[in-house]
């Protein structure tokens, strides 16, 4: 196993992969408990959905697709907090549409323009061979940046999860943080969206929470758990699409599915233990 190791990071783009998708597990795993828990797990859906729209965008228009994706995601996900807050179109339904729309949106621009390319689907399959220099410079500084305000923020963002109301009553802003956690969400999915590729993103957010929380109740330890199987599949996922020679996002999309039928396993084993 470690002259494997040795060997994958001997190539300059597994060394490149490993950098950026364990930092993107890190993120998606954090913001993932909480938009689990507040039923907002389909929004990493929908914002990779716009993400692969703004691409298709930026590619028409001789743009680099993480400076247009980002801020076209996070505006994205503002939207959909607001519609779910003041709006008749509420919940799956608004990301149901932001979903079609985008995907429309991205596949007409790309038929008029440039075709469907090899670098138009890596961004869909995603493609460890995707990652650029620059893509990893940009990576890292954002994820570092995700992590530092969830870190900063962590007594809101567990206020809002867990009871908005109480929150409001206290004087908390939940409306504040809840956009702080969507933008958050929008910049990993942006960011994980060349690895992982946009059909296949948000497994990143949703699977290491829920198998965290098959073990474990306490929003702390669920955070933590999650951050652990998040890195620990990306790293099993790329080891396995390596040898193999597998597509990376699905190999490591299998691994969570595995570690989370693991998880609910020992769950109903301990529930059949009390009894």
């Amino acid at each position: 196993m470690f002259s494997l190791i040795v060997e994958m990071l001997s190539y300059p783009f597994l060394q490149r992969a490993l950098i950026v998708g364990i930092l993107v597990s890190l993120c998606s795993a954090l913001l993932g408990t909480s938009l689990v828990l507040k039923r907002y797990s389909m929004i990493g859906d929908g914002l990779s959905h716009m993400g692969f729209a703004s691409l298709a965008i930026a590619y028409a228009m001789g743009l680099a697709p993480i400076t247009l994706s980002i801020p076209i995601c996070i505006i994205a996900a503002f939207l959909l907090l607001r519609m779910n807050e003041n709006s008749k179109i509420k919940g799956d339904a608004a990301t149901a549409l932001m979903c079609s729309g985008a995907l429309a949106v991205g596949v007409m621009t790309i038929s008029l323009t440039t075709g469907m390319n090899t670098d138009v689907c890596n961004y869909m399959f995603g493609s460890i061979l995707a990652m650029s220099s620059t893509d990893v410079a940009i990576s890292v500084v954002l994820s570092i940046v995700v992590i530092i305000m969830f870190v900063a923020f962590y007594p809101r963002i567990f206020a809002v999860t867990f009871d908005e109301n109480f929150a409001k009553a206290t004087g908390v802003n939940s409306n504040l943080y809840n956009m702080i956690i969507a933008m958050l969400t929008a910049v990993t999915v942006v960011l994980g969206m060349r690895m992982m590729g946009t059909l296949l993103i948000s497994s990143l957010i949703v699977f290491p929470s829920l198998s965290a929380m098959r073990i474990f109740k306490r929003f702390s330890r669920v955070v933590i758990a999650s951050v652990v199987i998040a890195v620990v599949c990306f790293c099993f996922g790329v080891i396995i699409s390596y040898i193999y020679s597998t597509p990376t996002g699905a190999s490591i999309v299998i691994i969570n599915i595995v570690v989370f039928m693991i998880f609910a396993l020992i769950e109903r084993l301990r529930t059949k233990a009390r009894i």
